[in-house]
């Protein structure tokens, strides 16, 4: 598995005030990985094949162990015991090997987002970074605003397969309601509820109409395609080093180490 995990994944961390508050921020974030995942996925291709996922990554990244949507967690206590127990019985060798898509750091005091590919463009990471932010800043003032009806394990874990397998190009999972819906309409309910938090942190105009033209351009995923069915495997290298050596627009690529942060 090591010698397959070409993989490049890309981590937000937010701060938060200290563990409690954290796992607080964690239980509420869980609803809102499907949909983190589908809007940032990146890696469609895989030993130079179309897989037919927008975010291979996460399917790959899913053989580890103490992987996926972190469960629920009855407050911090909780949330150290159990990770505790998972290393005092040896199942895994130390607290980094757990794999969930968001868990707390055990060097920051910040919770870390793992969900979401590298991306292609400087300002779509920035775009997911501010909505990350938005979504935990929103968790810690006004929880209210972000609750949903409990989503249960299986639910999510289908509504994260999901989202790997269609990206954006197909229905969303809605965080609040925690059904499928047009992304129109789903992106339209994110915005309202994370308005005053987007505001708040400045982060209005890197948000909205990045997801506007998310809409209309496609993810990362979507351009990827769209150019190897053009230009064929020269036409995607010329895509991709056409926005990381600054003669197109600055990002970053999906290639090779999960690692960075």
């Amino acid at each position: 598995m090591t010698d397959e995990q070409l993989i490049t994944g890309m981590h937000v961390h937010v701060g938060v005030p200290d563990r409690e508050a954290g796992v607080a921020v964690l239980n509420g974030l869980r609803p809102w990985l499907p949909l983190i995942v589908a809007l940032s996925a990146n890696s469609p291709l895989w030993n130079g094949v179309d897989t037919g996922f927008a975010d291979w990554r996460t399917v790959v990244f899913s053989r580890w162990p103490v992987s996926g949507v972190p469960p629920h967690f009855d407050g911090a206590a909780d949330y150290d015991a159990r990770i505790r127990a998972l290393v005092d019985t040896g199942l895994i060798g130390d607290t980094g090997q757990l794999y969930w898509q968001a868990r707390l750091s055990e060097t920051y005091p910040t919770v870390e987002i793992r969900a979401m590919d590298v991306q292609l463009r400087v300002d779509e990471a920035v775009m997911l970074a501010g909505l990350v932010r938005a979504v935990a800043a929103t968790l810690l003032i006004d929880p209210e605003r972000v609750r949903a009806a409990e989503a249960r394990p299986e639910a999510l874990a289908a509504a994260v397969w999901y989202a790997a397998r269609h990206g954006c190009t197909e229905r969303l999972y809605d965080p609040g309601t925690g059904t499928l819906d047009s992304p129109p309409a789903v992106l339209e309910r994110v915005l309202d509820t994370l308005g005053p938090a987007l505001r708040r942190h400045g982060d209005t105009p890197q948000v909205e109409p990045l997801l506007g033209r998310l809409l209309t351009e496609g993810n990362g995923a979507v351009r990827q395609r769209r150019e190897l069915r053009r230009g064929g495997r020269a036409g995607l290298v010329d895509l991709v080093s056409s926005v990381t050596d600054g003669t197109g627009s600055t990002g970053s690529t999906d290639s090779t180490d999960e690692h960075t942060e």
